[in-house]
């Protein structure tokens, strides 16, 4: 893995600590964001919440490098 210091949080004066794992996936300050490109982005994504499937959507996201970075939750059903 890759580690690079981004920015300094001006609130806390910490940098932010970046760690890529692969081509579309990095941890940042301990987090995972999986990044997608604008074509391949989830079905969640951009909506608040969808009362027909009772779901909430990814309303959070950041672009860099030409994808969007969501947050990344495994599904509870994949084990490994």
């Amino acid at each position: 893995m890759r580690e690079t210091n981004i920015k300094i949080n001006p609130e806390t004066m910490e940098l932010n600590t970046v760690k890529f794992k692969n081509k579309t996936t990095i941890l940042l300050n301990g987090v995972t964001y999986k990044g997608y490109p604008v074509g391949e982005l989830p079905k969640r994504f951009a909506f608040i919440y969808n009362e027909e499937k009772d779901q909430d959507g990814i309303n959070e996201f950041f672009n860099y490098k030409g994808l969007t970075y969501v947050e990344y939750v495994p599904s509870p059903f994949n084990i490994q």
